[in-house]
């Protein structure tokens, strides 16, 4: 006798389209659908949809950047465009995360210059798109909406809404037919009045992907894990307040203490074991995307997916 894979669940989580084909407004060379799981990740004995999606992050002024990546990278850290191509040519992305980590200087105005930045990658790239913004209230409202505006008509995922600020992301995106990250710290009720408040205002559920926030393992993960477990068994008893993927950006894995301290060829190897593990255990909790910036942590999560999509037995 079979398992019960279910759980007498009868909902599902809902779906969101990133990145748009030329015969879809776009110019990416490919589209995705995240989300419409039934049961956990990974639990199906033929899974119904693919592996979660591995987005490659990178960004736009490396001094905000960890040097182990930077170190890693080389001169690729310089020129965004050309990072981007590597990701998808070489790293094995399946989605590029354009951080604008050059709002982040003090009084930054130079507005014009985002739209440049976004240009250049989706020219590079044809991948879809994830862009996390300013994360700078002074200017949120200018720099989403040059994004939007650039990336018109390649259906991006732009980041970040919060319950403290979302009215500006939510503007672009509704203005130019893009989808939102909503990120809570660690908290299932804040994920759902986050989305409660977008839907208010006018965003689609199918146009929002939940970000619970993640922890590095060791340093917080378990909280994370707990929440995002929550949030997936919520959709799938029909909550439709938190019935949407789940995107996590496991980054912070590079700064714990062990990663930090780490000398000469064990940095890299220690900054992607704690990457991939801290990845894995939110792809087995319920990410569709996994977001990550060490090029060999890529590699080892495709492989991971692979074999853990390739069961045959339960």
């Amino acid at each position: 006798m079979e398992p019960d894979l279910k759980f007498g669940w009868t909902s599902t989580v809902g779906k969101v389209v990133l990145g748009a084909t030329k015969n879809e407004g776009g110019t990416r060379s490919k589209s995705y659908t995240i989300g419409g799981g039934t049961t956990l990740p990974f639990m199906e004995k033929e899974p119904a949809f693919p592996a979660p999606l591995i987005a490659f992050e990178i960004c736009d002024d490396a001094r905000y950047w960890s040097p182990i990546v930077n170190d890693f990278c080389g001169d690729l850290v310089k020129d965004p465009a050309a990072w981007a191509k590597t990701a998808e040519s070489t790293y094995g992305a399946d989605l590029v995360r354009l951080c604008l980590t050059s709002t982040k200087q003090r009084d930054f105005s130079d507005i014009p210059a985002i739209g440049k930045t976004v240009e250049t990658v989706l020219a590079a790239t044809t991948l879809p798109l994830v862009i996390e913004g300013s994360n700078e209230p002074r200017i949120d409202s200018e720099v989403f909406l040059k994004c939007g505006e650039t990336g018109q008509g390649e259906k991006l995922l732009l980041g970040t809404a919060e319950a403290g600020r979302y009215r500006s992301i939510a503007a672009a995106a509704l203005a130019y037919n893009h989808s939102i990250i909503a990120q809570s710290p660690i908290d299932i009720n804040l994920a759902k009045q986050l989305n409660i408040l977008l839907k208010e205002i006018g965003v689609a559920r199918d146009h929002i992907v939940i970000d619970p926030y993640t922890g590095a393992l060791g340093y917080g993960f378990e909280y994370s894990y707990s929440a995002m477990e929550r949030i997936r068994f919520s959709a799938l008893k029909g909550d439709t307040d938190l019935a949407m993927p789940q995107i996590c950006a496991p980054s912070d894995s590079l700064t714990v203490k062990e990663v930090r301290e780490a000398e000469g060829p064990a940095r890299d190897s220690m900054a992607v074991e704690w990457e991939f593990t801290t990845s894995l255990a939110a792809a087995v909790a319920g990410a569709e995307i996994v977001c990550v910036r060490h090029p060999e942590t890529v590699k080892r999560l495709k492989a991971a997916f692979a074999g853990l999509c390739a069961r045959t037995e339960v």
